[in-house]
């Protein structure tokens, strides 16, 4: 059963309320959209091309906690597990655009598909032009020919990072779509679930595990995963999601690449760091060079016990935008 002891106030409100307390984090580098769950950037410079992202709450810090310095523009926020109304996504966009276009980016799914396009078009009668890229790095969602069926889950950060740093070095909406669709290309990862996460204004869990199982592919809302199996060991675990991420781009010896290790939400940073040393050890018997790696908390899923694993292959290119400094309440980088 989920834990009922939960620090709410109103459950519907949980939405609300944390942006509210999410403005007040970023200590005046973000505002909240007057009648609008939506956060926005405070020092957007003028003639910069505008980068856009959003999705369902519930995954903290993803996506609002990703708006600052060479990342996010803006975000709007839709509730929890559930996509942004269309009007909240326009008006969003509205606030960020300071003429040179908008880059949406965001999970591929199909509420956030059907929203943030019927928002591109109320756009694009407004004579803003919008290109949308959504990330599609989850190699359980679907097989290689069907890469456009995929999910987006934690690759999105790394997405966000260097979509943000084209946006803010690039003066062309065009050539910031080509770096955020080369990303979205050379990124992949596959998640596991050890325990179910809850609805905060329901109290349901998102999905049923025994206590004695995991779920190899589980999504970002309690999707089915690929497998269902007994509790394993954290080396067994990371064999198996390692064989299905490097099989799939596929990754090989001389690829340069950078690592992501995501939790869920109720899994230790001891657990996380046990997991980078096996997955270090099979990068390295593959001939597989680490350029950095980011072991945290970034794409949460209501306090689910699990992590998920996400390998960008780098060029010169996507190297020099992930590594730009970065400003955001749910992701800094010197």
């Amino acid at each position: 059963m989920p834990n009922p002891k939960k620090v709410l106030n109103d459950p519907k409100k949980v939405v609300s309320e944390m942006i509210d307390g999410l403005v007040l984090a970023n200590d005046g580098r973000v505002y909240k959209l007057e009648g609008q769950p939506a956060l926005i950037r405070s020092d957007i410079p003028d003639g910069k091309v505008a980068l856009l992202i959003g999705g369902g709450s519930g995954h903290e810090p993803l996506f609002h906690g990703f708006v600052g310095k060479n990342m996010g523009d803006g975000a709007a926020c839709g509730q929890v597990f559930a996509a942004p109304a269309p009007d909240i996504i326009y008006e969003a966009a509205k606030a960020v655009h300071r003429g040179k276009g908008i880059l949406f980016l965001y999970g591929n799914y199909a509420g956030d598909n059907m929203n943030f396009d019927i928002a591109s078009e109320m756009l694009d009668d407004d004579g803003i032009d919008v290109r949308t890229v959504r990330v599609t790095d989850d190699v359980a969602a679907a097989p290689p020919e069907r890469t456009h069926d995929r999910r987006g889950i934690a690759g999105d950060i790394y997405m966000i990072k260097i979509a943000g740093g084209a946006a803010a070095e690039l003066d062309s909406l065009d050539e910031v779509e080509r770096v955020a669709r080369k990303a979205v290309a050379n990124v992949r990862s596959i998640g596991v679930a050890v325990a179910a996460g809850s609805i905060p204004e329901t109290g349901k869990l998102t999905f049923e595990l025994a206590d004695d199982e995991i779920e190899i592919g589980m999504g970002a809302h309690g999707e089915a995963g690929v497998s269902r199996q007994k509790m394993k060991s954290a080396d067994a675990i990371a064999d198996e999601l390692m064989e299905k991420i490097l099989s799939d781009l596929p990754f090989k010896a001389g690829d340069e690449v950078a690592l992501l290790i995501n939790n869920l939400g109720a899994t230790t940073m001891m657990e996380m760091l046990i997991v980078n040393r096996r997955i270090r050890q099979i990068l390295d018997r593959e001939g597989i060079k680490v350029h950095r790696t980011d072991v945290g908390t970034w794409l949460t899923v209501q306090e689910m016990a699990g992590f998920s694993v996400t390998l960008l292959r780098l060029d010169d290119e996507l190297k020099r935008y992930l590594d730009m400094p970065a400003e955001s309440f749910g992701y800094s980088r010197m």
